[in-house]
């Protein structure tokens, strides 16, 4: 062999040696997501509470502390990071609710009392600092549903009135009138999670009968229709295509910055994982695990880039009381 071969064959092995070490360290990266963990819940620790943000004001509600159902209402203070305790939620002490916000107001409705299964349905006006009931929940009692506000109304849905549901219903604060929508698409489901990106609800995961439902749909409110969109697992064999399972149920859910989150949540025991949704793309990205207990029925308080994680249950007595804040685009234990 000249000398001119002798230089090319090793030029060729480095390129590959270099290609394949290249390859090797993409595969290993780790998923971006940082975690922070910031002064505790100030009630006491608790699950399957209500949350929602108001104008910049987070708010944390009612709940299950293992052995009690809960009626407080606390204010997280995002800037000092401190917590103010603020009027009772006058209705039956709950837990299984749903809350969501429009126009400057908090609801709070559905819901789980230890006996019954409720469809009362409540307004928080937090420059009052006070309750007004409103206009019962047309659909069934029931808990373990979906809630969430799109173009100036409230939506809730699904769960269970002993029955698994798929039901949708609208409510209009101008007039305090409840409407029945578009049923939610594929299965009926308890315990799904629901998030809004850009006008456009997502809904998806929960239970039916026992079985974790995998489906994932979206919701145009100006069509009304459901199209669905990619779902939760992914088991094929095709090695060109990534292995996934995110399915399922009392996750936590919101969005931030164009994305949809799903994280922590029970599929046979508690999770810690958390999953990026890119509508663009319609694809699922895995970031890095929560860094606190896994844990089931958190709630999430998400305001512009601010998301906060907290309460929560591992099951049966034990509840948590820790507040933890994501940044899912830092890597991992980088100093924020």
């Amino acid at each position: 062999m000249n000398k001119v071969s002798r230089y090319f064959v090793i030029w060729l092995m480095a390129g590959l040696v270099l290609s394949f070490s290249s390859c090797g360290e993409e595969d290993d990266v780790d998923p971006l997501g940082n975690w922070v963990e910031r002064s505790d819940f100030e009630g006491l620790p608790r699950g399957d509470a209500v949350s929602f943000v108001i104008n910049g004001r987070a708010f944390v509600a009612t709940g299950f502390d293992g052995y009690d159902r809960l009626s407080d209402l606390w204010e997280y203070d995002y800037e000092f990071d401190y917590w103010i305790q603020r009027a009772d939620f006058p209705g039956a002490a709950r837990n299984g609710a749903v809350g969501f916000s429009i126009n400057g107001k908090g609801y709070l409705g559905t819901g789980y009392d230890g006996e019954n299964r409720l469809n009362d349905f409540w307004e928080y006006d937090p420059v009052e600092d006070s309750w007004k009931q409103l206009a019962d929940f047309k659909g069934s009692a029931r808990y373990g549903a979906i809630g969430f506000s799109l173009d100036g109304k409230g939506y809730i849905g699904t769960g269970t009135d002993g029955n698994d549901l798929k039901d949708l219903w609208v409510y209009d604060p101008e007039t305090n009138i409840w409407t029945q929508g578009v049923s939610v698409g594929g299965s009926k489901r308890v315990d799904a999670f629901a998030f809004v990106i850009d006008g456009k609800a997502y809904v998806g995961g929960g239970r039916n009968n026992g079985v974790y439902e995998d489906d994932f749909w979206e919701y145009d409110p100006a069509t009304t229709f459901w199209t669905e969109k990619t779902g939760l697992s992914n088991t094929d064999d095709d090695d060109e295509i990534e292995d996934y399972l995110i399915t399922r149920s009392n996750a936590t859910s919101f969005e931030m910055n164009g994305k949809g989150y799903i994280s922590l949540g029970f599929r046979g025991s508690n999770l810690n994982s958390i999953w990026e949704y890119d509508p663009g793309l319609d694809a699922w990205e895995e970031k890095a695990d929560f860094e606190g207990s896994a844990r089931r029925g958190a709630v999430v308080l998400a305001y512009g880039y601010q998301t906060y994680i907290l309460t929560g249950t591992s099951g049966g007595t034990a509840a948590f009381d820790d507040v933890w804040q994501f940044f899912p685009d830092v890597e991992n234990n980088e100093d924020d």
